[in-house]
């Protein structure tokens, strides 16, 4: 919990200062707490190096600031968490950073969208909320073809169910406050790099690849990229480098400030250590929730990808250890009968948060999607009468009465 660390001496601080060795300097650059944590998480996701941050916005707006700059542009699907719709479309145009949204299975409008100025595409592996499986690697060939990174959020899945480097994506991004942490009591963020993409190359990232001011003239892809000497000293040269999380982490971090709390970096430690066991039994009691809603009376629909459909193929090839703890369904009485749904569980929790190992349960549209338009909460698939649900570990039966008993209690607009 220090804030800042003793030197040896002032080489050793000015030899840390200048980027030249590595260790704490100060928790709000680095911290022994959270460099374990993202040890952990890069190792997890197969990726060369990895940045904890105060939470999943602020991963975010950390990779984007090291490829963005005014009049740039970026494509996205549209089945988003509603807090990244609002962050890219308002934040970030407040930084004259533009966005194309387009459809998640319209590869031909990604492309139509690429410009000069197109500096990433960006997904979710399983969007939120409705648990929709993307294709990652149509659209990793896509950003490729055009010299572009591939950056997914894989906050639902986590790579205990979804990889995405091993299906070409070059940036991942977590909000760690989730499933990663898994209890619900820590706020967190990673951005991980898989170490691979030359950002040189293209001459469209000056900032990774070009002289650094404020490090006089250091060029940070050609001493942390993938042929770098420091690259090299983890005897990886020619294969895998770290730029983009040491421009994220000694530009971006150090200037804007959103360090993750050292407390918060050990509570979400502790959480990871039981991902694989929470992660099966989630999917195993969602499958099992599912089935009950898709056969009860007063539901009509649920969208999950473990129950088959046409999502049902990409989730065997993305993440055939389940599809995940989180889907939506919909009620026949609409609007009415979801608010009277969710005002009545007893057990299951009306929280804005998903992931946790308690069943939450969620109405996206006045809640976390309220401020999108109704076309977006569409295109989101947050509709009016969607109810989104994380189902966690408790006993199925205990989940399934519960709503058994809430659905009970929502019976206005039924024949």
């Amino acid at each position: 919990m220090s804030t800042g660390f003793v030197f040896k001496d002032s080489d050793d601080a000015a030899s840390k200062f200048a980027l030249q060795t590595f260790g704490p300097i100060y928790t709000r650059i680095t911290n022994p707490t959270a460099e374990a944590l993202e040890k952990k998480i890069a190792a997890l996701e197969g990726g060369m190096a990895a940045l904890a941050v105060s939470c999943g916005h602020a991963a975010q707006l950390l990779a984007f600031s090291n490829i963005m700059q005014a009049g740039d542009h970026f494509i996205t699907t549209n089945k988003l968490y509603g807090g990244s719709v609002t962050q890219f479309s308002r934040q970030f145009k407040q930084f004259g950073w533009e966005v194309t949204f387009c459809g998640h299975e319209d590869f031909a409008a990604v492309e139509a969208a690429i410009t000069p100025k197109t500096k990433a595409i960006y997904c979710e592996s399983i969007a939120n909320p409705g648990g929709l499986v993307i294709d990652l690697q149509k659209l990793a060939d896509i950003a490729h073809k055009h010299g572009l990174p591939l950056i997914v959020d894989n906050t639902t899945a986590t790579p205990y169910l979804v990889r995405p480097f091993e299906h070409g994506a070059d940036i991942i991004v977590h909000s760690a406050t989730k499933a990663l942490g898994g209890h619900g009591n820590a706020m967190g963020g990673f951005i991980v790099e898989k170490g691979d993409f030359n950002w040189a190359e293209s001459g469209k990232y000056p900032i990774i690849s070009e002289p650094c001011d404020s490090y006089h003239g250091l060029k940070i892809y050609e001493t942390f990229g993938k042929d770098g000497p420091v690259a090299g000293m983890f005897g990886t040269q020619g294969k895998t480098g770290l730029s983009f999380i040491i421009a994220a982490r000694v530009l971006g971090l150090r200037d804007m400030g959103m360090c993750i709390s050292p407390f918060n970096a050990f509570l979400i430690s502790m959480g990871m250590e039981t991902l694989p066991l929470r992660m099966q039994k989630h999917c195993e009691n969602a499958l099992a929730v599912a089935k009950f809603l898709e056969k009860h009376p007063k539901v009509s629909w649920v969208r999950y990808a473990g129950l088959g459909g046409d999502n049902y193929e990409l989730h065997k090839k993305y993440c055939p250890k389940g599809a995940g703890a989180l889907f939506t369904f919909g009620l026949k009485g609409g609007y009415a009968a979801g608010k009277a749904l969710v005002d009545n569980v007893k057990m299951i929790s009306l929280v804005a948060n998903l992931g946790d190992s308690r069943t939450l349960v969620a109405h996206p549209a006045s809640m976390m999607h309220s401020q999108l338009t109704e076309e977006q909460r569409q295109a989101a698939g947050a509709e009016t009468e969607t109810i989104r649900i994380s189902i966690g570990l408790e006993d199925v039966e205990d989940i399934t009465e519960d709503l058994e008993q809430a659905l009970g209690k929502a019976s206005s607009g039924y024949p």
